[in-house]
């Protein structure tokens, strides 16, 4: 069909009862200089050739999304992929044969049933069959590129998964391509300030001290601002009695609207919103400090960067936000053109927010990987006994810190498993350490992944729980009763008794505060359960990021294959170290610092320091420890006094 539409034979083809008379008559005309179709001719033409190329795509994305056909990388990968579409062609065949009858019967009755039985039948042939030729073809193309895959892999060359090719990796770079990305992120989050010339804000007093739009971009302000403040600069207008209050009035403007988190907290919520002190330090907060509290220990950050569970706290947090703001927007605007530009940059601002999330997940990964390449270059110096010695000293280090044990032994591990698996393919014979490293992996991984599970159903039973409990606290309350406890029939019976609405009032209060303490003491006993859930996840995330740091540092082709063998026994014995301190001081601490009164301690000091630093003041890690220390011992403190009472 295709090469007759090249032949420019549509026509034959959509009257095939033309007689030779026709044609040639046509010949002859043709035969003239002038062509026998017409311009609507030609148009109809164009636009079946365009039909025909969007089904044909159709058809084969279909294809592709139905069976496995990208490029295996070896053997394996072909393996695994021809499995993948023999399933899939059973599954989909199966799933026809079912469908197929049913449809029939809901359009056209028993006759329906019976065309779609024929149909499904044939399709629960076919499917499974073209599977097994595709899966078959792929396992034929796995073998074919396993030659190939031995001599790319021994060359120290990686898989793109995206390209399905084997290419050269070279740190620097992934650094200059990052950048790159950066650049195209704010220059998206630019257009998207600037989509509007004037985007609805809660208040334009700033925006009209500068004189600029509130859609204007981050340079216009600035711009705005130089021009604005020659105007009422003091020295140029001596004759203004006011000049100094102007130019103080608009250096504000400018330091608010220069400032992004300021900008958007006051495109929000203004400055003479009742809430806009509260409103501000709800969005200056920043959960990542919390978490750095809860878990973090500076002296590790290097090596773990920012977790995941950070990020998405961070990230959720500006979505809420973000929805808040929109929300708003729609409830005080009906205009249908504000509402689908607020829809278009609520669009825009998804994109730039997963390009940003990949963004930092990337920029973490090469963080690490370059503090990882400068901390093992002196063993690459040649001052091997010098490099142990440092390792065995940071290791100590690191343990003393919040949760360093825990953080050596998931660091050290990762990095232990990932040096064994490069060397191991490359120095060992048939590369058997390199899959006995492999293996460690899986099932390392599969172990993460079920205590991930298991605690999770533990923090989710101990969760429900306490909602139970603090329903139930809630129900009690509902109905006053009076002092003795008992229900209280109307209005007469207190006054007869004696006992005034005060007293009923006292005594629900009583016990309101009573109920809220009960509850939060419930809530108290599931901390542990949620912070074993936090950890399992922060384990899993230190692993998948160390695997892909490793990766980068040893696949690295800006260096020669020597020196990047040196470097992966550099991280082994940095991994090896961190993991035996880990185990070590971990068997020691059996049960510290898990407990709930720890436990809550820790969080209640993350909150404290969370909103400090989110008023401007400094603190410290030193600070925030010493408070934890003192907090607990208050808590135990005043659980004594309470149990003496």
């Amino acid at each position: 069909l295709m090469a007759s539409i090249e032949l420019g034979n549509i026509d034959t083809m959509n009257n095939p009862k033309k007689n030779d008379n026709d044609y040639h008559h046509e010949n002859k005309t043709s035969s003239g200089g002038l062509s026998t179709l017409s311009d609507e001719d030609l148009t109809n033409k164009a636009q079946e050739e365009l039909n025909m190329e969007e089904e044909m795509k159709e058809a084969s994305d279909v294809f592709n999304s139905l069976f496995s056909t990208k490029r295996p990388k070896d053997g394996m990968a072909g393996l695994s992929s021809g499995l993948k579409s023999v399933a899939k062609g059973t599954l989909a065949g199966a799933v026809s044969l079912v469908a197929q009858p049913v449809a029939g019967a809901q359009q056209d009755g028993a006759r329906g049933f019976f065309s779609g039985l024929a149909t499904g039948l044939a399709s629960a042939i076919a499917l499974p069959v073209t599977g097994v030729c595709v899966g078959a073809f792929q396992v034929y193309r796995g073998v074919v590129n396993t030659p190939e895959a031995a001599r790319s892999s021994k060359q120290g060359m990686q898989w793109d998964e995206e390209k399905r090719e084997w290419v050269f990796y070279f740190l620097q770079q992934d650094l200059d391509e990052l950048t790159q990305l950066k650049s195209e992120i704010d220059s998206n989050k630019t257009s998207t300030t600037t989509s509007s010339e004037n985007k609805k804000v809660k208040d334009e007093k700033f925006y009209k001290l500068l004189n600029t739009s509130t859609g204007a971009s981050s340079s216009e302000i600035k711009k705005a601002y130089y021009k604005e403040a020659r105007k009422v600069h003091p020295d140029k207008c001596p004759d203004d009695p006011d000049a100094d209050q102007k130019f103080q009035a608009l250096g504000q403007a400018y330091q608010t609207l220069s400032d992004p988190k300021l900008r958007e907290s006051y495109d929000k919520y203004g400055i003479d919103s009742n809430n806009s002190n509260a409103d501000a330090l709800a969005n200056t907060i920043d959960p990542t400090v919390f978490f750095n509290v809860m878990f973090g220990s500076t002296l590790v950050e290097p090596y773990v960067g920012e977790l995941w569970i950070a990020s998405v706290a961070d990230f959720m947090m500006k979505d809420m936000a973000d929805q808040q703001q929109r929300q708003q927007n729609l409830n005080g605007d009906d205009d249908d053109a504000s509402i689908e530009n607020d829809m278009f940059e609520n669009v825009m601002k998804n994109s730039s927010k997963n390009k940003e999330a990949k963004y930092k997940q990337r920029r973490r990964e090469l963080d690490i990987a370059f503090f990882l390449k400068d901390r093992i270059q002196p063993y690459l110096n040649g001052e091997k006994d010098d490099f142990q010695a440092s390792c065995e000293v940071e290791a100590l280090k690191i343990s003393e810190g919040s949760f360093g044990s825990t953080f050596l032994s998931a660091i050290g591990f990762a990095l232990q498993l990932e040096a064994e698996e490069f060397l191991g393919f490359h120095n060992s014979l048939f590369g058997v350490d390199g899959h006995t490293a492999r293996a460690k992996k899986r099932a390392n991984a599969a172990s993460n992944n079920f205590k991930i599970l298991s605690t999770g159903i533990k923090a989710a039973s101990a969760g429900r729980k306490a909602y139970k409990e603090v329903e139930t606290a809630q129900q009690k309350i509902q109905t006053p009763q009076n002092i003795n406890g008992e229900f209280t029939g109307n209005e007469n019976n207190d006054a007869a008794s004696g006992s005034s609405t005060f007293s009923t009032e006292k005594t629900k209060e009583q016990m309101e505060a009573e109920q809220a303490m009960m509850a939060a003491q419930k809530l108290e006993e599931s901390l542990p359960a949620i912070l074993e859930l936090a950890w399992a996840i922060n384990v899993r995330d230190i692993s998948r990021t160390l695997k892909k740091v490793c990766r980068k540092l040893f696949t690295d082709a800006g260096v020669e294959m020597e020196q990047r063998h040196m470097r992966a026994e550099a991280v082994k014995i940095l991994g090896k170290c961190f993991h035996d301190v880990g185990r070590e001081i971990e068997s020691a601490e059996v049960g510290m610092g898990n407990d709930k009164e720890s436990i809550k301690a820790r969080a209640e000091v993350a909150v404290m320091t969370t909103m400090a630093k989110a008023q401007g003041q400094e603190v410290t890690e030193e600070d925030t420890e010493e408070l934890i220390k003192q907090t607990k011992a208050n808590a135990i403190l005043q659980k004594a006094q309470q149990q003496q009472l």
